[in-house]
């Protein structure tokens, strides 16, 4: 059995490294691709918001979701990706995605503590949406697969930093890491909340 520290280490590695692996040879002239690709989640609070939550939600549920979690996402963003590439229509993207910044606060702030294949399947339902947003916005010089890279490997970085979080919060404030937890997921909710409203 490999320890706590062990498996976040694993996780964290294969969050960052696997998708990097997967689309390590984007070709010749697919680097603006790539690098509009990874840009665009990080420039977006939204789209940061609700990865790093992915990543601390899969850390609080431990065990297999810690890998499992952060996978789905990255998955089903690569097929809404691809429906946004394809002008594909997909209803209440935006809803969607502001919705997915409240509810996984809300789960954070809570500590829910659901089964994993509801927990895959509620951050795979979402990630349809963030991979819709960023496929529909790809740049017509783009590489369609180089930009698909991009944003596959910064979801991924960003999801390997929540867990980073997670794993920092439940290290260095024992006592009080519930609090915390809480108190950064319900502010991610209510950030989510002004998302969906248009304050924000």
């Amino acid at each position: 059995m490999f320890s706590k520290t062990k498996r976040f280490n694993i996780a964290l590695a294969a969050c960052v490294l696997v998708p990097s692996l997967a689309f390590a040879h984007p070709g010749d002239g697919q680097t603006l691709g790539f690098f509009h690709g990874f840009v665009h989640p990080v420039a977006g609070l939204d789209h940061v918001l609700a990865m790093v939550l992915v990543g601390i939600l899969a850390w609080q549920l431990g065990g297999r979701a810690l890998f499992a979690v952060p996978t789905a996402f990255v998955s089903l963003m690569a097929l809404g990706g691809a429906l946004g590439a394809a002008k594909i229509s997909v209803p209440f993207v935006e809803t969607g995605i502001a919705l997915s910044v409240i509810v996984l606060g809300a789960a954070i702030a809570i500590e829910i503590r659901m089964p994993v294949a509801l927990a895959t399947g509620a951050v795979g339902l979402f990630a349809v949406f963030h991979g819709h947003a960023h496929g529909l916005e790809m740049p017509e010089a783009a590489g369609r697969i180089a930009y698909a890279a991009g944003f596959l490997v910064a979801t991924a970085t960003l999801h390997g930093l929540g867990i980073l979080v997670g794993w920092l919060i439940g290290k260095a404030t024992e006592r009080h890491g519930k609090i915390v937890t809480r108190a950064g997921g319900s502010i991610a909710a209510l950030a989510g909340f002004g998302l969906l409203t248009g304050l924000i």
